[in-house]
């Protein structure tokens, strides 16, 4: 007897689980097609990405057919969440999976007071802020006006500079300036030639989306170490202060994989010096071998590094918003920093985090489907050890999926 479709979309939904659980090859389910273009590995990280957020993959919670032939919705089961996707067969025998995506979450046996409690219990200093742009009451906040060390996330402060000089007409995105600044990774660009012709857009775009370094360094140095010094304190920052004189990332590597003393004298000294003792290593050659030794016993002078509160990147969040530059915030969204997306909730989401040995980072700009804005911020700093990132990121996805997508209003 034929099997009915009801029974097919049935069956190959169970393939599908078992196939995220690795209980089946994915060429057992899926069509050529869809396994060229997402391979079993691509799948497994997709299954370890979702598990990250929402708890262990349990089981096939629904699945029915959705309008046309073969398409069918499907709900999986996690340990603290529902995933709601859909799936396409293929028109005939065997009926393999041609398409198939999850496309929201939905909180289940989660709390805010359970991911306040986790978040509490991580070893070090957390603070966190995640609320509505507009003042309105946030969702959490911990320690959302102390500052932290933030790493690469100090890079919006000079997104916002950019945006600013072009703005005023300094600058333009097509405006073309050679390669002559170069730092060590995160990136790529340290390693094209020297004098390689780059656009502000490209060099933006890849300070962003994978926070290269040299990219920012020459972004710093065509705007002036003053004028990010000046567009921290615009936006509002607490802690406008601690992060005078701004340094590029080459400084900051040559005062860490330098002498222990020189370190130690750089975080004690004050503005006025910190600024002479930055021209004096500006020449200083650099090495990926000097800064992995530097850090070969965990973190290393968090003092020294580059500073905000949770609110401080609301708050440059929120000028980034007024500035109003398409442009900056279509760059903001290339990389979401995280994947799948916490739901359908939001319509836009941009990301920047930062990280170093003891340091981390992780902020969003999110707009739900109302039109409000609202951040997530979320620092966690600890002198005496590293840090789990997939942990901390868990614990933000956990917060995103708890937020119902309401808002005070939109700012």
């Amino acid at each position: 007897m034929a099997q009915s479709e009801e029974a097919r979309i049935r069956q190959r939904a169970e393939d599908i689980l078992a196939v995220l659980q690795q209980r089946k090859p994915a060429e057992d389910v899926f069509t050529p097609d869809f396994v060229t273009a997402i391979t079993p590995a691509q799948l497994r990280v997709f299954a370890e990405q979702m598990e990250a957020g929402a708890g262990r993959l349990q089981a096939v919670e629904r699945a029915e057919a959705d309008g046309g032939p073969g398409a069918a919705k499907i709900v999986l089961r996690f340990e603290k969440a529902l995933g709601n996707g859909m799936f396409q067969l293929e028109s005939q025998a065997p009926y393999r999976v041609a398409g198939f995506r999850i496309t929201e979450f939905t909180p289940q046996n989660d709390s805010l007071v359970a991911v306040t409690a986790e978040l509490h219990a991580l070893p070090g200093d957390v603070g966190v802020y995640f609320g509505p742009m507009n003042g309105g009451r946030p969702l959490l906040a911990i320690q959302d006006k102390q500052p932290f060390a933030v790493g690469s996330t100090f890079k919006l402060y000079v997104l916002s500079a950019l945006v600013r000089s072009i703005a005023e007409g300094r600058h333009r995105w097509d405006e073309v300036v050679p390669l002559d600044h170069k730092s060590l990774p995160s990136g790529m660009i340290q390693d094209w030639p020297d004098g390689a012709p780059m656009t502000l857009h490209t060099l933006a775009t890849l300070m962003i989306s994978i926070s290269d370094n040299s990219a920012t360094d020459q972004l710093i140095h065509l705007l002036g170490r003053e004028a990010v010094e000046a567009e921290v304190a615009r936006s509002g920052s607490a802690h406008a202060a601690a992060n005078r004189p701004f340094m590029t990332t080459r400084d900051m590597f040559a005062l860490k994989a330098g002498s222990d003393g020189r370190l130690a004298a750089y975080g004690a000294a004050g503005e006025a010096e910190r600024r002479g003792m930055l021209a004096k290593i500006a020449d200083e050659p650099l090495s990926t071998d000097a800064i992995e030794r530097a850090f070969a016993n965990g973190p290393r002078a968090l003092n020294v590094e580059w500073f905000a509160s949770a609110r401080d990147v609301a708050a440059i969040f929120g000028q980034l918003i007024d500035q109003n530059d398409a442009t900056a915030l279509a760059i903001l969204a290339v990389n979401p920093g995280m994947t799948p997306l916490p739901g359908d909730r939001w319509n836009y989401i941009g990301y920047k985090g930062g990280s170093e040995p003891g340091v981390l980072n992780l902020s969003w700009l999110l707009r739900d489907k109302g039109g409000a804005w609202w951040t997530l911020s979320a620092s966690w700093n600890n002198p005496a050890a590293g840090l789990d990132q997939p942990v901390f990121e868990q614990l933000a996805r956990r917060l995103m999926l708890l937020q119902n997508g309401a808002a005070d209003g939109a700012r």
